[in-house]
């Protein structure tokens, strides 16, 4: 993902804002479950942020690890405001991760989309290992039962969320990637205009109109799902 400037922060504040006033019940009524998805977002987002900067690192480009970012300190990898609309929302984003491309060894349009694709993939294999005591039939007790649960599904909509073709998110920069030089540079104007274009989408349900991120989002995280769950 691409950092977010200040102006579009204090655009998504008051889109919050806006959204917090119309929200109904409460949505702290569980302080276990809570707690524990706090813990989950913590986890999702630090293996996330962490996957991009080491898949670049490896593929040459030393930014990341120059700017601190090829650690698992949570601290170095949560963005605030991503963390907000996660509490909301329940998705959201952590710190983007920077990087050269021109560093990257060979295909540099591949290597790039391979980056981006890497935090999406940190949580789905996340989610599948934490899926295989249920996979073979181990029945944890209630509460180890709930902190499965929660961190699977988080680590499954952080992933499909960010496979998103939309940027600032990941998918973006797999579709950028993967397509033809002369329609990935076509598709470079939207850098400037995809935050607040995503922005409106996630809102427009509570403003009454279409669910339209639900629309996208539902067929990639029940592919997810089938994929970790196997069913």
């Amino acid at each position: 993902m691409q950092r977010f400037s200040s102006r579009d922060i204090l655009i998504l504040v008051a889109i919050v804002a806006l959204f917090l006033s119309q929200m109904r019940g409460d949505p702290f009524a569980n302080p276990r479950e809570f707690a524990i998805f706090l813990v989950a977002i913590v986890v999702a987002v630090t293996v996330h942020e962490f996957n991009h900067a080491l898949v670049a690192h490896v593929l040459g480009d030393l930014t990341p690890k120059i700017m601190g970012r090829l650690t698992l300190n949570p601290l170095s990898h949560l963005d605030p405001m991503g963390s907000l609309l996660f509490l909301i929302a329940q998705f959201g984003w952590g710190k983007p991760v920077l990087f050269n491309p021109n560093n990257l060894k060979g295909n540099q349009a591949l290597g790039s989309a391979a980056v981006s694709f890497a935090g999406p993939l940190a949580n789905i294999l996340l989610a599948l290992a934490l899926s295989l005591p249920l996979r073979f039939g181990l029945r944890p007790d209630p509460l180890e039962g709930a902190i499965l649960d929660i961190l699977i599904r988080t680590n499954i909509l952080l992933a499909a969320f960010n496979l998103i073709p939309i940027p600032p998110l990941d998918g973006f920069g797999v579709l950028q990637g993967i397509l033809p030089a002369r329609m990935g540079r076509a598709l470079q104007p939207l850098q400037d205009y995809g935050p607040m274009i995503l922005l409106g989408l996630i809102f427009l349900p509570t403003l009454g109109g279409p669910n339209i991120i639900g629309i996208i989002l539902g067929p990639i995280n029940r592919a997810i799902a089938v994929l970790v769950f196997g069913r």
